[in-house]
């Protein structure tokens, strides 16, 4: 009986290929059945919560961008296939909704005049300096005012309910008066309508400011609160012209007109009305860095002083770790785990409250540092004083962390390799320099490049421990400790008047710095590693 082998299938050439059953799918479990299917259920219900705003404000691209990620999610993992992009998804989502997406809208607001006066569109800016420009005449109708929301009285928008001296119901928000049908009009007063929530005394007390702030546009002017119970219609001192596109001032006839390239009201004196619009700027935010004389002179020393802080910061702690790594490597030292302890102390300890500590010890008056050293130094009165305080600061904090990877790189390194070069004659410090220190950059370079990225807008060291001080005495934006970061969160945020314009441009600058600095030096990375492998 002739037997019977196996052959293998054959390629064009006739040779034999090996061929692999291609496995099956692993079939999941009921529990795993149950999880996932839960998980879309919810993630389905999300997606249509969601969508109900986006439908009434009419955000049609928002609405396809949700629609499709949750196709993409259900085609995923409603499949049996495409294991890894199962795991790679929900990362991937993540990434792009918390990382891509701020950049591109941080380059988008970089590129407009966002800020304080320029939040809204035209028509918003215009009904903003007619509303603020009204008062009161003789003849102005009056009104009986009941205060409400849509929904939660305490904090939801606020609406006025009126009654005109003809007895007619009407409802005023920021879009304007409208009649309203179906209120119960008692004594004169609304006092109940369907879909509103009147306010009482108690809450309106409360929310007594924004009821006075508080105006409803009419043609004629705007309507403002008298109490809490009264309203008037005013006459805007500036109104609004079409034929002129311009505002003009009722009483003395003077003309703003629309500069749509500033998104502002300007008159021939070049006055601008507080109250402007958007607009989109261009690359002006970008040049105004070099350009504004203002801003060039501090940015460029900010700028200089942010690389030396990174550098500093990022190369002293290592130096220091690595210091305290080399001296802890020797193994005559006895009482190891003791020092290993203290040395990692500063590390377990939270940095903001460190921070604020190491603020109180370098105090002028009752600060540690010059009780200790009889000094009289105003540390944070000067600007390099203050500099100095702010990188020792740095190294306190950030030290331990070096020691820790420094210690598990000096473990790594063989000591056969040691021991060869001290048998060709090599001595402690060349060995060190030609041996030790080459391996361990090899492996500590990557660390070394975030620490210089991390403390590049290391915003929390400088803002809790100087808050930018000291600042100069003609001007008060950017201070002689002033990162990039806490100057660009001063333009943003300042009392004085936001520019999230501005400071987006500076977050840019900021980002392809970094970048820049990053790529480089990964790239001489990746050359040494070939070099030591």
């Amino acid at each position: 009986m002739a037997e019977k082998t196996a052959t293998l299938p054959e390629d064009r050439a006739g040779r034999e290929v090996s061929q692999e059953t291609p496995r099956p799918p692993r079939s999941v479990g009921l529990g795993g059945q149950i999880g996932k299917t839960t998980a879309l259920a919810v993630t389905i219900a999300l997606a249509v919560w969601a969508a109900f705003p986006l439908i009434e404000r009419r955000l049609w691209v928002g609405l396809a961008i949700e629609v499709g990620v949750v196709a993409v999610v259900c085609y995923v993992y409603l499949s049996p296939r495409r294991v890894p992009m199962k795991y790679l998804l929900p990362g991937t989502l993540l990434l792009i909704a918390f990382q891509v997406v701020p950049v591109l809208y941080t380059v988008g607001t970089a590129v407009t005049n966002f800020g304080d006066g320029h939040r809204g569109s035209k028509d918003e800016a215009i009904i903003a300096i007619q509303t603020s420009s009204v008062s009161r005449v003789p003849g102005s109708t009056e009104y009986a005012l009941s205060v409400a929301t849509r929904g939660v009285p305490a904090s939801d928008p606020l609406l006025f309910l009126l009654v005109d001296p003809a007895g007619a119901a009407f409802v005023g928000d920021s879009a304007g008066l409208r009649p309203l049908s179906g209120a119960t009009v008692a004594g004169g007063r609304i006092t109940a309508a369907e879909g509103y929530n009147l306010l009482g005394i108690g809450q309106s007390a409360a929310r007594g400011a924004e009821i006075t702030a508080f105006t409803v546009p009419t043609d004629r002017g705007a309507i403002r609160a008298q109490g809490i119970s009264g309203a008037y219609e005013g006459q805007a001192g500036q109104l609004y012209d079409a034929g002129c596109d311009c505002v003009r001032e009722a009483a003395t006839g003077r003309q703003w007109r629309a500069d749509d390239a500033e998104g502002a009201f300007v008159n021939e004196a070049g006055e601008r009305l507080v109250q402007g619009w958007r607009v989109n700027v261009g690359l002006a935010n970008f040049t105004r860095v070099v350009t504004d004389p203002t801003i060039a002179g501090p940015f460029a020393g900010i700028l200089v002083w942010n690389l030396a802080f990174a550098a500093a910061s990022a190369l002293g702690t290592f130096a220091l770790g690595l210091l305290c790594a080399l001296a802890l490597h020797s193994p005559r030292l006895r009482g190891r785990r003791i020092y290993q302890v203290l040395l990692i102390l500063p590390y377990a300890m939270p940095s903001f409250a460190m921070l604020l500590i190491w603020r109180d010890i370098f105090n002028t008056d009752f600060g540690l540092l010059n009780r200790m050293l009889d000094l009289n130094v105003d540390w944070f009165g000067g600007t390099w004083s203050a500099r100095v305080a702010v990188i020792l600061v740095q190294l306190w904090l950030g030290y331990p962390y070096m020691f820790l990877v420094a210690t598990g790189a000096l473990q790594a390194i063989p000591k056969e390799v040691g021991e060869a070069a001290e048998m060709d004659g090599a001595g402690p410090w060349q060995r060190f320099r030609r041996v030790t220190l080459p391996l361990l950059l090899v492996a500590l370079s990557p660390l070394l490049i975030s620490s210089f990225a991390f403390n590049f807008n290391n915003f929390t060291a400088v803002y809790l421990t100087t808050e930018g001080a000291p600042f100069p005495a003609d001007n008060s934006s950017a201070g002689g400790t002033d990162l990039l970061i806490t100057y660009m969160f001063r333009l943003a945020f300042d009392a004085q008047g936001a520019q999230y314009g501005f400071a987006a441009a500076i977050s840019v600058v900021i980002f392809t710095i970094v970048a820049i600095i990053s790529a480089v030096t990964f790239r001489r990375t990746r050359a040494q590693e070939e070099v030591y492998s």
